[in-house]
């Protein structure tokens, strides 16, 4: 075995050594003296009159110093009655300062609905016998194949009408361009008997707007009296346009008269007053539908106008006549317009061989 030394341990007076704790005996004799805190100095150490003591409110404080304050006498009140009467003064109350919430910019609070447009024009006859004359639809009549063809070409249009309005176009949707390329080819034709279709259906009107300026033929094709009409509201802002509807006996068919002629139609309708008259025309009616029998598009300059307002475009092509270069030019006038559709017209043949109306008794 290896020879082993014990480490010295300095000897103190046993007395002191009994006394001191483990923690003392270690700071001493490993020096870690030098480890405490520097001392504080006397001249900061504030006097115990100023000393703040924490406690509860149940502790009680002995050595606390209370300095207790004397009562006025009777003499120290007659010499200076005024100093003790008046009151201290009492510390200023500051009101806090209330900050509003910042105002949301999405309010709850739901815009304003327009009043819904009603139509009060005095209502006329329509005389059936010369609906019938012209080959146009008779309303209360029997079930034609003229009448079964307009209702396929109205259910359509009122399908996408219904779709329109769902994609957020708003009174755009209502409305429908009826237009040719050239004229003759049976555009104002199929307008008055798509509006006799419509104003057929339960839970729907129609508004049969003349809106061929130059030529307008839809008061006389419906034996109708003339009067002030659309170009009149565009052209004075005194004229409310829902004024100058017609009515007819025919219910859910209403008549707009194109108004007296001007050679600034195109302008007029370019302008911004526009908008504001035809969102009149069906404002708070969601279930009215506007027709217009617009000029030829190659043949005036108004169709392009209206194509601009015009949810859908129906372009009538004469089976006889209208030629593909035609359609193709008119189609690109039209383009302003989301949603355009091609109806062939006087049409003799059908290569599936139907005929509508047939099954009614309509034909033999």
């Amino acid at each position: 075995m290896t020879e082993q030394t014990k480490i010295p341990v300095p000897k103190m007076d046993e007395g002191k050594a009994r006394a001191a704790t483990l923690i003392e005996r270690v700071v001493r004799n490993y020096d870690l003296v030098q480890l405490q805190p520097a001392p504080i100095p006397e001249n900061l150490i504030p006097p115990a009159s100023m000393r703040r003591r924490y406690r509860r409110a149940d502790d009680v404080v002995e050595d606390a110093e209370v300095t207790p304050v004397a009562e006025p006498s009777a003499a120290s009140v007659a010499a200076a009655p005024e100093a003790l009467v008046k009151p201290a003064p009492r510390p200023e109350v500051v009101d806090p300062e209330v900050i509003a919430p910042p105002v949301s910019v999405r309010s709850n609070v739901p815009a304003p609905v327009a009043m819904p447009v009603r139509f009060r024009g005095e209502r006329h006859p329509i005389n059936r016998q010369n609906l019938r004359d012209q080959g146009l639809i008779v309303p209360e009549g029997s079930v034609t194949g003229l009448l079964e063809e307009f209702r396929i070409v109205k259910r359509t249009l009122l399908y996408n009408a219904s779709q329109l309005g769902q994609q957020g176009m708003g009174p755009a949707s209502q409305r429908i361009l009826i237009c040719s390329p050239h004229p003759g080819e049976g555009k104002s034709y199929t307008s008055v008997n798509l509006a006799l279709a419509i104003a057929a259906e339960k839970e729907s009107e129609v508004l049969l707007v003349d809106a061929d300026f130059a030529k307008p033929s839809v008061l006389s094709m419906l034996g109708l009296p003339g009067g002030r009409g659309l170009m009149d509201a565009l052209a004075d802002p005194e004229i409310d346009v829902a004024d100058c509807v017609i009515g007819t006996d025919i219910s859910g068919l209403w008549v707009l008269p194109a108004g007296n002629a001007t050679t600034s139609d195109s302008e007029y309708l370019s302008s911004s007053r526009t908008a504001a008259v035809l969102d009149r025309l069906t404002q708070g009616a969601p279930h009215r539908i506007i027709i217009f029998d617009s000029p030829p598009a190659l043949a005036a300059s108004p169709a392009a106008e209206l194509a601009k307002y015009a949810g859908q475009s129906v372009l009538i092509a004469r089976a006889d006549r209208t030629g593909q270069g035609a359609l193709e030019d008119a189609v690109s006038l039209l383009s302003a317009c989301p949603n355009i559709q091609l109806l062939l017209n006087a049409v003799h043949f059908s290569p599936s061989g139907r005929r509508f109306g047939s099954y009614y008794g309509y034909g033999g």
